[in-house]
């Protein structure tokens, strides 16, 4: 009877070149935004425009929003270059339309933020500044029984 051999499992060549190539648009994206010295860049994210409902032969206020160019006019519609968009939301910001553009992104903790409309780009970045505020107000400041115990009084006889 012969012996089973362990096969290890062979890498697929294909998604190794796939890793390598997504990795080095990111680091181009990267490059190429560094100097508009963005707030902050999303692990991953995707953009998408609905023609149907785009209004961009009377307004094109997305793409002067852009910062990075990654949304241009051509041939009567908007079109996006997703390895120039950072998703930073001034587009759906700017759009008079709503549920127009649409934004999914993913920071780099693992949350996955999704809007597609003005109001609910604001409500979202409130919500995160409120939080940044609160937490660095809590750095600052200590909980009120650690500053108690810290300076208190303390009479010696």
């Amino acid at each position: 009877m012969p012996k089973k051999r362990k096969v290890a499992r062979s890498t697929d060549t294909f998604e190794l070149q796939t890793e390598t190539s997504k990795e080095e648009k990111k680091n181009e994206m990267r490059e190429l935004v560094a100097p508009l010295k963005p707030p902050e860049l999303f692990a991953e994210g995707s953009i998408r425009i609905n023609k149907r409902t785009c209004q961009g032969v009377e307004c094109r206020l997305c793409v002067k929003a852009c910062p990075t160019n990654a949304l241009f006019w051509r041939a009567g519609e908007v079109v996006v270059i997703e390895e120039l968009c950072i998703y930073c939301g001034a587009c759906v910001l700017s759009c008079i339309v709503d549920d127009c553009i649409k934004i999914v992104r993913k920071r780099t903790t693992g949350e996955i933020e999704s809007f597609s409309r003005p109001k609910d780009f604001a409500m979202l970045q409130h919500s995160i500044n409120s939080s940044r505020r609160h937490e660095r107000t809590r750095s600052i400041f200590s909980e009120p029984d650690d500053y108690l115990k810290r300076h208190s009084t303390k009479k010696e006889h």
